[in-house]
């Protein structure tokens, strides 16, 4: 089996993908825009070859890259980046070198546009908030004054909270029009909510061969925007709705090998025409892993390998293999270098020493919205978790200046 992955050297763990498939007699070719120097020792050893093309998003270099390895190793049988950013250009590849495995370009905008992504919902009997083109002031208008402000205004075609606005006035209305990007966008009625996720990975039957959930307090949007605090944690296990409802999206969406990221909102409060208070509502569906540390968090707290359940999953249409241990709640904290913090990196990794996973860097490209410093711990009970979380945030004191 052929397997060519996009960029395999970021995020770093994605290398860990690429071991998988190595140890499963996969031949592993990357292509990606870093020096080979530069990749890990793990990507190193996994890879039978590495082209370097000097831009990712140069599709004649990439059918170039593609051709090199047709003509040295036979027909690819995968094309896949497990990356948001690249899943078009994936596609494209699969397309254009009649590659049978993952979506043609004709099938990618079910998973792109956001517009496309509600019929998906409404089939899975799964409601989503009330929207409607952004075409103009007026139009924008008129759907305010249905819904009421505030609104939420993103891309239809974007990753994550990127480019995403909340209105909460004419006058914000106003400026999003006087700065709004040329791409189509969207408006949305705001809903107030955790967002919670369904996770996992599905083989070419649609079944499930792994599945957890992970829990954003905070407002993913003000997390981007507004440089507030970012933490999320992994639940010990998927509330028994936000199970019901993921399976059901996949297969609504006809989901089939690959790693999913389902996202839904859990209402804070009653919301006409989606939902009660507590109920869940539709958010989004991503055809990749969750971002940044997320992977290895699923790990930590369900004591599984997801890296190695993909691999088997690409190499055999099944899981290979079997993982026992405990289930506990795996808490992210990422803390920004511009803030000031009472408790030093150095003290959390004194005082939560038996329960820290991981202190380091995020990459820069993603620190925007996951923060600089990343602390991840694993903890028995939510009390635990929401007590860290206060000593990881907390404040620098400030001391009055002397009279």
């Amino acid at each position: 089996m052929n397997f060519v992955f996009i960029s395999p050297n970021f995020p770093e763990s994605y290398s860990r993908f690429c071991r998988g498939l190595h140890e499963n007699g996969v031949n592993v070719l990357g292509i990606g825009d870093a020096s080979y120097d530069s990749l890990n020792d793990e990507l190193k050893s996994s890879l039978t070859e590495y082209y370097r093309v000097d831009d990712l998003r140069n599709y004649d270099q990439m059918v170039r890259a593609m051709g090199h390895f047709t003509a040295e190793y036979g027909k690819m049988d995968w094309v896949e980046s497990n990356n948001e950013f690249w899943m078009e250009l994936d596609a494209a590849l699969r397309t254009d070198f009649n590659i049978l495995t993952g979506l043609k370009s004709d099938e990618i905008m079910r998973f792109r546009s956001k517009t496309a992504m509600k019929k998906y919902y409404a089939r899975a009997g799964v409601p989503t908030a009330r929207w409607s083109p952004v075409v103009d002031l007026e139009s924008a208008r008129e759907f305010i004054a249905e819904v009421g402000y505030p609104v939420v205004v993103k891309p239809d075609r974007g990753v994550g909270a990127e480019a995403t606005w909340r209105l909460t006035s004419d006058a914000d209305l106003r400026e999003f029009f006087h700065q709004q990007p040329a791409a189509p966008y969207i408006m949305e009625e705001y809903l107030a909510g955790d967002v919670e996720t369904y996770d996992g990975v599905i083989n070419a039957k649609g079944e499930i061969l792994f599945a957890a959930s992970h829990i954003t307090p905070n407002s993913i949007m003000d997390m981007v925007n507004e440089g507030i605090p970012c933490y999320y944690y992994v639940n010990r296990q998927p509330a028994p709705d936000i199970e019901d409802a993921g399976k059901r999206v996949l297969k609504a969406f006809d989901v089939r090998s690959r790693f999913f990221h389902l996202e839904f909102f859990r209402l804070r409060e009653a919301k006409e025409g989606v939902g009660n208070a507590g109920g869940i509502a539709g958010l989004e569906v991503n055809m990749r892993p969750a971002g940044g540390f997320t992977p290895d968090m699923l790990n930590y707290s369900q004591s599984a390998d997801v890296f190695q359940i993909w691999a088997d999953m690409i190499a055999f249409d099944e899981n290979r293999h079997t993982y026992s241990g405990p289930k506990t709640y795996c808490v992210y904290c990422g803390r920004r270098d511009s803030v000031g913090y009472t408790h030093s990196l150095e003290e959390i990794s004194i005082v939560y020493a038996k329960n820290l996973k991981k202190l380091t860097r995020m990459p820069d490209a993603l620190a925007g919205t996951m923060g600089n410093q990343v602390c991840i711990a694993c903890f028995d009970t939510l009390k635990e978790v929401n007590r860290f979380v206060r000593f990881a945030f907390a404040p620098q004191r400030q001391v009055p200046p002397e009279e």
